[in-house]
């Protein structure tokens, strides 16, 4: 194109090479139109002067900053140099092997292991944008799974390239990435047996060739299926145009498929014996090649690795060797000799031993065999003529029955595989992988790539029509419609234009149209004497010179030459009919029909018998059988193969195509080498070139109006600058940047851009900060310069000077003028000083008169104003004095006037009150009264119960007295029999030895008859053993009834034994008894005399009370009376008089009107001293009275508790009087009357004592008002005397103190009386204060005095009554909570089940729950209950399991039950009583370990809940937090004037930078932030919020840096220095929450080495040594992911040279580090669950009612 605008000087363009197809040069001179001759500047120094045409300039080279990039279509400049050098830098500098160009991945051949095909990198790619990520085939993968998601289509990835390329593996890793993402949910593992059909086909399919040592020599479509929700459930394989010749014919250098090798190498393995296998290099088929091993390749290995897979798959072992017997037959095939007989003969031997085993493994007959391989039958219509075979003949028809054989059984094993991988039900969508062999063109060409190149003339066709669609193209005809370009262009109001491009439909008609090339193959396979020569010779008529993609090659006439899409092909057409039609001889098939090895026969069989699995799947075949005509009687491959190609693309066509081209970089096979001629080759042969071509007449460049503002803002000028619309900005600078408007296209969000416009404003860009860094240049040089040029002359001034001076002094230096200078100055001198001396008087003298005169005026001034000021002062004075007394005087009357009333008022109120509380005692007094007469009732009965109990006692003594004469005569009698029995027992013994004796006698006499009969009638001996066994089964039988009759007496022994021993027990405890019953008898006549006292007491009691409640009745009413005859309120209201009343609202200050008040009060004191000094008597008189009340209760509870624990000790005995000797019933039910009666009164005695207690609190909460009543009147009166009602409040706390600890009164009366002295000494300082104020105001001191004598009286009587009052303390708990056994249900569902979170963690104690559990759990162990105590621990853990389930993305429900799990645990550690849980426990606390059960079992049970809680919770906290991190953490900028954008390519268009960042660096500290604290608030250990932390910053720095190394686009400078900034936000939160100590900043440790990486500078051999000294965190591998990753965002920053990553690798190679480049996300520190002591004691914690908890109780 016309470019001479910005050819110009320092351009640089690109120059054809030989070498290296395209080199870089720079324009030297500037060139002008019309100029026939570039003067360029070559990279090596060198200038060339080079012939132009000024209609094809020499293409533009791009900017350095667009070079290198991910997507080629980002390149400013499109053209075939540009793409070129742009993957050379990314494959040999940058070793990047996929890049994107549009559509296609062009994914280039490593030769060498890379590790970027982990599992980290799977799961890093998944979910992301296809253009987010660097270029990978995963990123392919996942933009063809997420389509497929998203619009329920169907996919393809289309894998092409040239042999060698790296088709097969790439397929392979797509594959491998849809089964890791979409793994199903069954157990059958669909996924792993898909993947395992790869090896099984890789072995039977693919070969080494001389371009590749795994190479697949067929065409594989395999379609994955997916069910509704995205899970692969099964999948089908097509395969295409296997090449059988390979298995009878190799190269040099070249192998036969991998299988046979595999089973040469297991040979001598026992299972493969039968097959009579040798090595490789024994067998014709496996030794053509020469060399039979591939060098890094294990085949035993390999073999044991496909027997797995068959395995997997579900092949029996029985399959496995039928397939493997096959493969064997077609090895012994092919060594079967044929030895030639004349000329026109051959024969084959039936001993040969390969035909023997050949025929042995396929059940076949050798004789048949070896006849039918030499001859061949040939029907015609008369007769039948067997036509023998010359050798090459014979030799033709075993090869072509070996590959025959081979063909069916690889078509069987595809189908087999098939079937492994059916599935039932429907298939919702499916992905096909196409691994198919790209454009192929050898030295000599055959049939084989003839079909190979037709199918990818097919597969280019279809790719045209997508590719064109998707470029900017609206094809009405196009069946594929590209929604996502043209939804762009539609949005963005973008105009569709027509672009021509290449159309292969010519070269695909003269293949396949009627009468091509394929259609005259098979007419001349048709015919009998059909020969390759004449075939060729109809194509050359049909075609030479009559279409243009055909030729005849000048020196041949045995080939044709084809123009394909990608280039010039030679074909030899020898061997095309033969390998077309694909016979072999119809005996050879009868005979194998014919064998009794059922699979051979099977691949023969005219009718195939249907699969068993044929009902269920339907295997598509890719050699699917067309109906022949009449005239033809076979298909053939040609045939076969172009319907096969025909259904591949309908299928294709009916999907989404993803494109990727392999390409293979030399053939030397050498790791990272790139030969430009090669590649060039392939990149015009795939497409590649024709799509940037295409892309390059649109608008491949787009930008958003942000971004080219971001971008381009340095060319705007101020008056640009200054509208406030970006947009319309944009616009206006475009049009005066570029003065052709077809050259961009304004768009809504987006500028579009053709092909050099970017770069054309990138060099624009570039010259003017090339001007302004020469601007600034010339002012700081010249700044520099000016700065020089003074300093030098200065300098020289000063020299001048000096030297000048030196010279005129020498001139002048005489003895004359020396004399003449002196006196000139001694003359000069004096003159000088009489001058100066007489002007400094004169000076002096006019100072000093006007210092006078200014001093006076200031004086007098003075002097005058102090005078007019002490006047005013004087009279200010007493003017203000008298009015302050004026209003002092009128305030403080009007005052005292409100305050009269105001306490008027109260007194009123307060004696209404103090009436009613009056009556409320005497009432409970009555009460009291009336309970103390039931007492006395009740007490008078026990005495009657006494008594009878002492009468029944006395019938109890006799009858026991009886008893124990019965007992004793009893023992007596059992004595006396027990000695008889002795005696007899003793004459048993004696006559049991003396039997046996006689036995033993008896048996040895017949022992010796039998023997001696035995030695003289040995034919008798049947006859005596029969008799002898019969003597002997009586002795036995005898013998056994004296044991027994022996045992029996034993027996009987032992039971008499036995009886004795009981009776003596029992006279023995008969006689602890009577004893006992001795002593309760005297005790009984104590406790007579102690119910005398008792009942004595209590009419004394009831007397007292009633006196009292009398003398309370008279002294209440006689108070009330006298309070209300001294109460006048008329004459109150006549002491306020008129006057006072007019000055109410004189001045308004309320400190005036609190005088007035105090003055009311005053009027009243008087009146209310008297009365309120006699309530005050009669107050403390009925306190005393209810202390003596308190304290004889006191002393009555104290009697019936010893009464209670003497009747509990003789009911014990009774009872157990009563349960030996059931000779006494009566005595017993009388005593279970008297134990029900006294538990009656203990119960009545119990709640009359709780009643009095609650009457004595209700007495002292009254004393309690009262003086808080007289407080609340000291202060309404005694405004200034706060420092006396402070020392009265702490008075009032101590007494407070006192009563709480009741306890230890006796210890405190020596304190009390020390603080009563304190007390008094406070008051009288306080009375010695206040006499200052007795001389202005004698009112207030009479009020003061009288305050003070009421406060002693007051808490004279209050310490009274604390000295005597006892409160009742607060009830002990001990730490349980008692439950049924029918409430564990609803405890757990009540406490776990239901329990809300934030219910719970708000005003609670950490860990409640668990507390509240472990208390159950304690009462349990309590009742020594193990059921109990199993059922509640089970149901705990279950119900934690269960509910943890129920919430496992409920992250505030998971952190609470974690907390609550670790705390219960804690409390089981606690409380087990193991001396090492118990260290840190208070007495107490040690007090409530369990007792009876060891619960260490289920502690480890919780510890494994705990740890699952723990993960599942790390998972959240993870999935939450994951998608935050690279948005906010590495593609947010938050630092000003950082922030570098570049271009970018197709995969970018569809997202726009004009939409703000959802996420940024604030976004994940307010996670963690509410992480942590969610965490706190539930009260987890903090410990475990450590490792929680390390674990959520483990994942940030991983997930941070695997992104880093898969984004080119991240890897700069700028970027480096964003990390680092938030790395220290990262820090600054950890220091904020005080978690520095929790190692999370160490994991961070490699994200911050590779920020620094980024920012170091990388050019010198000490840089290389930092690098390597400083990187400890990273590996090697990653380490130079960076650095070639490595990508300067501006035209000033450099890119790191290839030299400087291998002096930093040579470093490295010492290290012994991981290879993976990935860190593994999903890795989780091993979690540790401290045990932290509870501090909260059991028995202070109770049940809130928010929990529902009523049906436990507290014990």
């Amino acid at each position: 194109g016309n470019l001479s605008y910005s050819v110009g000087q320092y351009n640089r363009v690109w120059i054809p090479d030989p070498e290296e197809v395209w080199k870089s040069a720079e324009i030297a001179k500037d060139y002008r139109v019309g100029d026939k001759v570039l003067r360029l500047l070559l990279e090596d120094g060198t200038e060339l002067d080079y012939s132009v045409d000024p209609e094809s300039l020499p293409p533009l080279r791009n900017p350095d900053i667009l070079v290198g990039e991910n997507d080629l279509t980002a390149l400013s400049y499109l053209h075939e140099p540009a793409v070129l050098h742009n993957l050379r830098i990314r494959f040999a500098e940058s070793k990047l092997i996929y890049t994107y160009s549009g559509i296609i991945l062009v994914a280039m051949n490593p030769y060498k292991q890379l590790p970027i095909y982990g599992d980290a990198i799977i799961h890093a790619y998944s979910g992301q944008n296809m253009g987010d990520m660097d270029p990978h085939i995963f990123a392919v993968a996942e933009e063809a799974y997420k389509q497929m998601a998203r619009n329920n289509r169907n996919q393809s990835i289309i894998v092409s390239g040239e042999s060698g390329a790296g088709k097969t593996v790439s397929a392979r890793y797509a594959m491998r990435y849809f089964a890791t993402v979409s793994k199903s949910s069954s157990t059958a593992r669909v996924e792993d047996k898909v993947l395992a059909s790869n090896p099984i086909t890789e072995a039977v399919g693919n070969a080494k060739t001389t371009r590749n040592d795994n190479s697949s020599r067929f065409g594989k479509y395999t379609e994955i299926s997916f069910d509704e929700r995205n899970q692969i459930i099964g999948a089908n394989m097509r395969t295409y145009l296997l090449e059988k010749s390979r298995v009878v014919f190799q190269s040099e250098n070249e192998r036969n498929y991998h299988i046979f090798y595999q089973l040469c190498a297991s040979a001598q393995q026992s299972e493969f014996k039968h097959l009579k296998l040798g090595t490789a290099e024994e067998f014709n088929y496996t030794r053509m090649g020469g060399n039979t091993v591939i060098e890094g390749v294990n085949d035993r290995a390999d073999m044991i690795e496909t027997q797995k897979t068959f395995t997997l798959l579900g092949f029996k072992e029985d399959f496995q060797m039928d397939v493997f017997k096959i493969l064997a037959a077609i090895l012994h095939l092919g060594n079967v000799q044929i030895t030639a007989v004349g000329n026109e003969k051959s024969s084959v031997s039936e001993d040969d031993s390969h035909l023997k085993v050949f025929c042995e493994l396929l059940g076949l007959e050798s004789s048949q065999v070896a006849q039918w391989l030499c001859n061949r039958k040939i029907v015609t219509s008369s007769e039948t003529v067997v036509k023998p075979m010359t050798r090459p003949q014979a030799v033709n028809a075993r090869d072509a029955l070996a590959k025959k054989i081979y063909a069916h059984l690889f078509d069987f094993i595809v189908e087999r595989i098939n079937q492994a991988l059916q599935f039932s039900g429907k298939q919702h969508t499916f992905i096909g992988v196409l691994d198919i062999y790209g454009f192929e063109t050898f030295d000599v060409n055959s049939f084989e790539q003839f079909c190979i190149n037709y199918a990818n003339e097919k597969l280019q066709q279809q790719f045209n029509l997508f590719n064109i669609v998707l470029l900017s193209v609206l094809t009405l005809d196009s069946q594929h419609v590209f929604k996502l370009e043209q939804e762009e262009y539609m949005k963005e109001d973008i105009p569709w234009t027509l672009i021509d491009f290449y159309d292969n439909q010519p070269v695909i008609d003269l293949i396949e149209a009627k009468m091509g090339i394929l259609e005259l193959l098979d007419e001349e396979c048709l015919l009998p004497h059909g020969t390759d020569e004449n075939w060729l010779q109809k194509l050359y008529n049909n075609f030479v010179n009559k279409n243009s993609l055909f030729e005849k090659p000048r020196m041949s006439n045995t080939s044709f030459i084809i123009q394909h899409f990608a280039d010039k092909v030679e074909y030899k057409c020898e061997g095309f009919l033969e390998k077309n039609r694909d016979t072999v001889y119809d005996m050879l098939v009868e005979v194998l029909r014919a064998s009794k090895f059922h699979l051979c026969a099977s691949f023969f069989r005219e009718n195939p018998v249907p699969s068993p699995f044929s009902a269920m799947i339907t295997v598509k075949s890719a050699k699917q059988v067309i109906k022949p005509n009449s005239k033809h009687f076979r298909t053939t491959v040609g045939s076969k193969f172009r319907s096969s190609l025909y259904l591949l693309m309908e299928t294709l066509n009916a999907t989404t195509p993803h494109y990727v081209r392999c390409i293979k970089p030399n053939d030397e096979k050498l790791p990272f080498e790139f030969d430009s001629k090669r590649i060039v080759q392939q990149l015009r042969a795939c497409g590649v070139l024709e799509t940037i071509r295409i892309g390059a007449q649109s608008y491949p460049s787009r930008w958003t109006y942000i971004e080219f503002y971001s971008r381009y803002g340095i060319l705007m000028t101020k008056q640009e600058l200054s509208l406030s619309d970006k947009k319309e900005m944009c616009k206006v600078v475009l049009h005066r940047l570029i003065q052709d408007s077809n050259q961009y296209q304004f768009g809504k969000t987006k500028i579009f851009f053709r092909a050099g416009q970017v770069a054309y404003l990138e060099k624009l860009r570039l010259d003017k900060l090339r001007q302004s860094c020469i601007m600034i240049q010339k002012h700081i040089r010249g700044w520099l310069q000016r700065r020089k040029f003074l300093r030098e002359r200065q300098a020289a001034v000063t020299i001048q000077q000096y030297f000048r001076g030196q010279q005129t002094v020498r001139k002048a230096i005489t003895a004359a003028a020396l004399k003449e200078a002196w006196a000139a100055i001694v003359i000069q001198k004096h003159c000088r000083g009489y001058l100066v001396r007489s002007l400094y008087r004169l000076i002096r003298m006019a100072t000093v008169t006007i210092q006078a005169y200014t001093r006076g005026l200031l004086a007098r001034r003075a002097y005058r104003k102090m005078l007019e000021e002490h006047k005013a002062v004087i009279l200010q004075k007493y003017a203000r004095a008298w009015l302050a007394r004026r209003r002092f005087q009128n305030i403080r009357r009007f005052v005292l006037n409100i305050q009269l009333t105001y306490r008027v008022q109260r007194l009123q109120k307060k004696l209404e009150d103090q009436n009613k509380e009056n009556h409320g005692l005497v009432e409970k007094l009555t009460s009291l009264a009336a309970l103390r007469a039931g007492d006395v009732e009740k007490i008078q009965k026990l005495e009657a119960e006494l008594e009878r109990a002492a009468t029944h006692r006395q019938n109890y003594e006799e009858k026991g007295r009886r008893y124990r004469g019965a007992m004793e005569e009893k023992l007596a009698k059992l004595q006396t029999h027990n000695s008889e029995l002795e005696t007899q027992k003793e004459q048993a013994q004696l006559k049991l030895q003396q039997k046996t004796e006689e036995l033993k006698e008896k048996m040895d006499h017949l022992t010796k008859q039998l023997f001696d009969d035995v030695q003289k009638e040995e034919r008798q001996r049947i006859l005596l053993e029969k008799s002898f066994e019969l003597k002997t089964q009586d002795y036995e039988k005898q013998i056994q009834s004296l044991k027994e009759e022996i045992k029996s007496l034993k027996d009987e022994k032992m039971q008499l034994q036995h009886q004795v021993e009981e009776e003596h027990i029992t006279s023995t405890g008969l006689k602890g008894e009577v004893a006992r019953l001795s002593q309760q008898a005297k005790t009984i006549s104590e406790f007579e005399k102690e119910i005398e006292l008792l009942q004595a007491q209590k009419i004394d009691v009831e007397k007292h009370v009633q006196s009292q409640k009398r003398e309370m009745r008279e002294k209440m009413s006689e108070i009330t009376r006298q309070l209300l005859e001294s109460y006048d309120i008329e004459d109150v209201r006549s002491r306020l008089s008129t006057e006072d009343l007019e000055h109410l609202n004189e001045d308004g200050e309320l400190w005036f009107a609190y005088e007035g008040l105090k003055k009311a009060t005053r009027v009243l004191e008087s009146h209310f001293q008297s009365q309120k000094d006699c309530y005050e008597k009669e107050i403390e008189a009925l306190n005393f009275k209810v202390v003596h009340l308190s304290q004889e209760i006191n002393h009555l509870q104290k009697l019936f508790r010893e009464e209670n624990d003497i009747n509990e000790s003789i009911r014990h005995e009774v009872a157990r009087l009563t349960s030996e000797n059931m000779m006494i019933p009566d005595f017993k039910q009388q005593i279970s009357e008297l134990e029900k009666q006294k538990q009656d009164l203990e119960i009545r005695l119990n709640e009359q004592t709780e009643k009095m207690k609650g009457k004595l609190e209700e007495l002292s909460n009254q004393l309690n008002r009262n003086r808080e009543e007289e407080g609340t009147q000291r202060k309404a009166v005694e405004a200034q005397n706060e420092i006396h009602t402070r020392e009265k409040e702490k008075l009032i706390d101590k007494i407070q103190e006192m009563q709480e600890a009741s306890e230890h009164l006796k210890k405190q009366f020596e304190t009390e009386s020390e603080v009563n002295s304190n007390f008094r000494q406070e008051a009288s300082r306080l009375t010695s204060e206040n006499r200052d104020l007795e001389e202005e105001l004698d009112m207030k001191d009479r009020v003061i005095k009288k305050l003070q004598d009421q406060v002693r009286t007051l808490t004279k009587t209050i310490e009274k009554a604390n000295d005597v009052h006892v409160s009742p303390g607060p009830k002990e708990y001990l730490g349980m909570l008692e439950y049924k056994r029918e409430d564990e249900a609803k405890l757990i569902q009540n406490l776990i089940l239901d329990l809300k979170p934030r219910g719970v963690v708000v005003n609670m104690i950490p860990g409640l729950p668990a507390h509240i559990l472990f208390m159950c759990v304690r009462y349990a162990d309590s009742l020594n209950d193990a059921s109990m105590l199993k059922s509640l621990m089970n149901s705990t853990i279950n119900g934690i399991k269960q509910v943890v389930k129920e919430h496992l993305e409920d992250f505030e429900m998971l952190s609470f039950w974690l907390s609550n799990t670790c705390h219960f645990l804690n409390c089981l550690k606690q409380y087990s009583g193991e001396q090492e849980f118990m260290k840190h426990n208070s007495p107490h606390q040690n007090k409530n370990c369990l007792n009876n059960f060891d619960l260490s079992e289920y502690r480890q049970i919780l510890s494994d809940v705990a740890i699952r809680i723990y993960h599942q919770f790390i998972v959240i906290m993870e999935n939450n937090i994951q998608p935050i991190i690279v948005p906010g953490m590495l593609e947010y900028e938050s630092l000003q004037g950082i922030s570098g954008l570049k271009p970018t390519g197709f995969r970018k268009r569809s997202s726009s930078i004009d939409d703000t960042d959802a996420y940024t660096m604030t976004s994940v500290l307010q996670q963690l932030s509410y992480f942590y604290s969610t965490m706190c608030q539930n009260g987890l250990d903090p410990e475990l919020v450590r490792q929680a932390v390390k674990q959520l910053f483990f994942l940030i720095g991983a997930v941070m840096l695997n992104s880093l190394f898969l984004r080119k686009d991240m890897c700069s400078c700028r970027k480096g220095m964003q990390i680092r900034c938030n790395i220290s936000y990262l820090e600054e939160w950890l220091k904020d929450k005080n978690l520095q100590n929790s190692l999370a900043k160490e994991t961070l440790e490699p994200l911050s080495q590779a920020a620094w990486l980024l920012q170091v500078k990388k050019t010198t051999d000490s840089d290389a040594q930092e690098i390597y000294e400083r990187c400890t965190s990273l590996s090697a591998v990653q380490i130079i992911k960076i650095l070639n990753s490595y990508t300067p965002i501006d035209d000033f920053e450099k890119r790191v040279t290839p030299s400087f990553v291998r002096k930093v690798q040579a470093l490295l190679n010492s290290r012994e580090d991981s290879s993976q480049l990935m860190l593994d996300t999903k890795y989780l520190f091993q979690v540790t669950f401290p045990f932290t002591p509870s501090p909260h004691a059991l028995e202070m914690i109770e049940l809130p009612s928010s929990f529902k908890l009523g049906f436990l109780r507290r014990l």
